[in-house]
């Protein structure tokens, strides 16, 4: 936490125009994988990555950065044969574990901007919320600083789930399955808790888009908000690839408890809903 910039923060429209490049924030970000249950001793996945219109579909720009699988023991896998195009990232994943794999891309920094000579300039992008303090050139004033955590993810199940993935770190929005997520079948009920910085993720609005919308006449969406424990039910009309999003704070960022810098927390994932 930056406690040095505790400040009042005022302009939230011009931290918000910020907080997201402007092409993005039309779209919905995604990741699919070419199987999530798999059945072996080993195999291999491989996953697109992309901002579109359409959910699923490559019909605006690929997503760009740093994807992170992790094994059920916890071990990192490497990511293999990365390209990146016009319209999609894609790369694979050879799975040799038994259980369950997380394949995620996590952002975390601050964005913000200060006055400086009449003028307001913006902080550099890139920056962790260690950093600002150090960027921010003498003299500057009415600082407004957002720190940010937006998490992407899937999972992938070789041979029996398992839950060792779904360990909190503390940070920003997280999934701990009371069902897991690759158990899931058409017209069964689901039941997800989510934690925001290690707590409850209390009244958080859920929006559930199934994939194929291109095809449809309207979004087909579910707007569902998490309990008091911060749980969520979900029953899957039918099967298919659905995405989910959870947003605490917007682009404006929620503001702080304390005084300090306002903050923001995003999840989004794609779960695959098989037939019974």
């Amino acid at each position: 936490m930056l406690k040095s910039l505790r400040r009042p923060v005022i302009a939230l429209a011009a931290i918000a125009a910020l907080a997201v490049p402007a092409a993005v924030q039309a779209h919905r970000v995604w990741m699919i994988a070419s199987s999530t249950v798999l059945s072996g001793d080993e195999a291999w996945v491989t996953i697109d990555a992309a901002v579109g219109n359409e959910l699923f579909y490559f019909d605006h720009v690929a997503l760009r950065g740093d994807f992170a699988v992790t094994a059920p023991d916890g071990s990192a896998v490497e990511v293999q044969n990365e390209h990146t195009g016009r319209l999609r990232t894609t790369f694979d994943a050879h799975l040799e574990q038994q259980g369950t794999y997380r394949v995620a891309m996590v952002r975390e920094g601050a964005m913000g901007s200060y006055m400086l000579n009449g003028e307001r300039q913006r902080l550099p992008r890139g920056l962790k919320a260690a950093e600002v303090a150090d960027a921010l050139p003498e003299g500057a004033t009415d600082v407004q600083v957002i720190e940010n955590n937006i998490r992407t993810e899937l999972y992938v199940t070789l041979g029996q789930p398992s839950e060792t993935v779904f360990t909190p770190t503390g940070k920003g929005i997280e999934l701990v399955p009371v069902t897991h997520p690759n158990d899931l079948y058409a017209g069964e009920e689901a039941t997800f808790l989510f934690l925001l910085n290690g707590e409850p993720a209390a009244n958080i609005d859920v929006l559930v888009v199934p994939g194929g919308s291109r095809y449809r006449d309207n979004q087909g969406q579910m707007d569902l908000t998490t309990d008091a424990e911060g749980k969520v039910r979900i029953t899957w009309p039918e099967a298919g690839r659905y995405w989910i999003e959870l947003d605490h704070g917007g682009r404006g960022g929620a503001p702080s408890e304390d005084g300090g810098p306002r903050s923001r927390a995003a999840y989004t994932a794609t779960f695959e809903v098989l037939p019974l």
